[in-house]
């Protein structure tokens, strides 16, 4: 097992040991917003996050648009107009729906993907795991009738161009490649889908936005939202939990002696280690009392860091630094923490994307000979998220 030896606020002491695998470049990547209050304990996070006043503030750069409730991403709606677009969706989440329809996809696209990387020896890991992710989203949403591997590679685009929005000219390109990409994903996946289900109504999101008298460009933010949320952040920690699995045999092996139980719990532990999201970002709607010293006014930005919650030992128990499968059950907590946020805008998906997670790591990890021969590079994305990027990790196996 690789221990990793970090410098930074990511602890109070000073070079401490971790076994994250994403925290040296968190240490220096994950930064409070500017002009923003900073939060890093776990109960002023979950305070602020079920207060129904405050206001979602995602990063200044990020090219989306928060006001038009038509075209505004759902997470960054509040109040009524959050709740109705969640309505709209939240049924597809649920457990009954989850083990009914989509793990049977989630079976056929790992059984899929693990055969087809048995037959080669060789793969890239976020390759894999993207056309995976991209498979159970698009039957969550209702995009199949176009091809899913192409549709996955425009909706990475599009996550490309965010990642471009670093300031000054580049928001204006970043807005450019954006559109460029939204109209691709429109005219080639979702219009194609709309029509199909003008036609014939099925059991899906877009079906169901239908339904509600939505128009083709709500049901396309829609879409890019869940391809977006759905599929790029699943495929990142289905490659970082992949390489903990791999650099760690008695987990692995723990992993894949274990019921469907155990396995979530490893993989929870895991992502309270690994958030994808690094930080949140809230807009102080009423003054508030009871986060810090003084009272903060409305208006007031707060910079809510996810992997310093995550870490609290206050809440997570002692050595919070390190992988500890049986820390939740012990603590009687829930085992991801803030890794999936709270209160009203808590992950609806988060279910779905620890399920698919959980079925193709089972399957590809027993593929015979199956071993990590490059270690995944790692990069940033800063905006909205700051969360870690995963790309060329190569595995390789015994052909069959």
């Amino acid at each position: 097992m690789n221990v990793h030896r970090v410098t930074s606020e990511e602890s109070p002491a000073e070079g401490f040991e971790t076994d994250s695998k994403t925290a040296s470049m968190a240490a220096v990547k994950v930064v409070p917003a500017p002009n923003s209050r900073l939060l890093r304990r776990f109960a002023q996070l979950r305070q602020v996050l079920r207060d129904t006043t405050m206001r979602q503030a995602g990063a200044a750069s990020a090219p989306t648009n928060k006001k038009d409730p038509t075209r505004a991403s759902i997470f960054f709606l509040h109040g009524e107009a959050h709740r109705s677009r969640r309505a709209a969706i939240i049924r597809f989440f649920t457990p009954k729906a989850i083990a009914t329809r989509h793990m049977p996809v989630m079976e056929r696209a790992a059984e899929a993907l693990t055969a087809e990387f048995r037959a080669k020896g060789r793969g890239r890991l976020d390759e894999l795991s993207l056309r995976l992710s991209a498979a159970v989203a698009a039957e969550i949403v209702g995009m199949t009738n176009s091809n899913i591997d192409a549709m996955a590679r425009r909706i990475e685009g599009s996550s490309r161009a965010t990642q471009a929005a670093k300031g000054g000219i580049w928001v204006w390109i970043a807005k450019f490649m954006q559109a460029f990409y939204g109209l691709q994903v429109f005219y080639l996946d979702v219009k194609p889908a709309i029509a199909a289900r003008r036609k014939e109504r099925q059991e899906d999101v877009i079906s169901r936005l239908l339904d509600e008298g939505r128009s083709d460009q709500e049901i396309l933010v829609e879409c890019m939202t869940f391809g977006l949320a759905g599929m790029t952040t699943t495929r990142e920690f289905i490659v970082v939990a992949a390489w903990h699995l791999f650099d760690n045999k008695p987990l692995r092996q723990r992993f894949l002696d274990g019921d469907d139980g155990e396995k979530m719990a490893i993989l929870m532990e895991i992502l309270r280690l690994e958030p994808v999201a690094g930080m949140i970002y809230r807009s102080i709607g009423e003054e508030t009392q009871g986060l810090a010293d003084e009272a903060l006014p409305a208006g007031t930005r707060l910079s809510l860091h996810i992997r310093k919650a995550n870490l609290d030992e206050a809440d997570v128990g002692p050595d919070p630094t390190r992988l500890d499968p049986d820390r939740a059950k012990r603590l009687k907590s829930n085992g991801a923490y803030m890794s999936f946020g709270d209160g009203e805008h808590f992950c609806p998906g988060w279910q779905v994307a620890l399920g698919e997670t959980r079925v193709f790591l089972d399957k590809l990890l027993r593929v015979p000979g199956i071993r990590l021969t490059k270690p995944p590079d790692m990069g940033w994305d800063p905006p909205m998220l700051q969360s870690y990027v995963l790309r060329n990790a190569i595995i390789e196996c015994d052909r069959g």
